[in-house]
């Protein structure tokens, strides 16, 4: 369903139509949710707000949820939703976690860059961020992997991420067995609805630190005259995933 709530038409053309509400064409900008007339120095201070406003105004399960591209070997761009588990303002990186051995860990492993994507419809927002991408420290996955419910934990365990597999059945095997490995009576977890002992981080799964090189902020406005700033900065890789972070430059963009 669309935003309207009317369905999504398809043309026998094989054209996807997708009708608005049905408002009167107007010019006039709604300036509460633009950018500020002079942009700020650095961005991330609005891309804080922005997520915020977006979690208190929740128009959906995840409003934190951003659309992450990357691309491996082929040059072929691949992109997923994941979620953005936290923003660190200074010095500048998004934090999500996954699967190492999955596409995207195999992506950003043979090319540590990625773009990320947070768009509220119903805001009229949207955050667009590239940047270079490292692992987080261990005892940062391991601190997060220790918060998860832990039938989520063993799923960590269980799933060769982005692998064939025959069915759903052979997936469940696959739980059962990661189940025993770790000493798990799973019937008996699931009856009496109690956590088990603690369930330690599998190696091949992690954080990611997407440290921004770029953002550009949208807000939306009347007759398309969108209003978009955009922001870059250089980054210098130290070694052991260390980054140094340059002065930003910023500008406006023709919507």
């Amino acid at each position: 369903m669309s935003e309207a709530g009317w369905p999504i038409n398809i043309a026998s053309e094989n054209i996807v139509y997708i009708p608005k509400n049905h408002q009167a064409p107007t010019m006039h900008h709604e300036h509460e949710h633009f950018l500020p007339e002079s942009l700020p120095e650095d961005p991330l201070q609005i891309v804080a707000e922005w997520l915020i406003f977006a979690k208190e105004n929740a128009t959906r399960p995840n409003p934190d949820a951003m659309i992450l591209a990357t691309g491996g070997p082929s040059g072929m761009p691949t992109s997923r939703v994941v979620l953005c588990k936290e923003l660190v303002s200074n010095p500048g990186y998004l934090v999500f976690f996954t699967n190492y051995l999955s596409k995207k860990g195999l992506d950003l492993a043979s090319n540590p860059k990625a773009s990320a994507v947070f768009h509220w419809d119903q805001l009229r927002r949207q955050i667009r961020i590239e940047g270079q991408v490292t692992k987080s420290p261990a005892a940062e996955c391991d601190e997060y992997f220790a918060t998860r419910p832990w039938p989520r934990q063993l799923g960590a365990w269980a799933s060769h991420q982005s692998e064939p597999i025959a069915s759903l059945d052979h997936m469940q095997k696959q739980v059962e067995q990661a189940a025993k490995k770790l000493g798990l009576d799973l019937a008996a977890l699931e009856s009496s609805g109690l956590a088990p002992a603690d369930i330690p981080r599998p190696k091949h799964w992690g954080g990611y630190r997407l440290w921004i090189s770029s953002v550009e902020l949208w807000a939306e406005g009347a007759g398309r005259i969108h209003d978009r700033g955009l922001w870059t900065r250089d980054l210098t890789l130290l070694g052991d995933n260390g980054i140094e972070t340059g002065d930003w430059q910023s500008t406006r963009l023709q919507p």
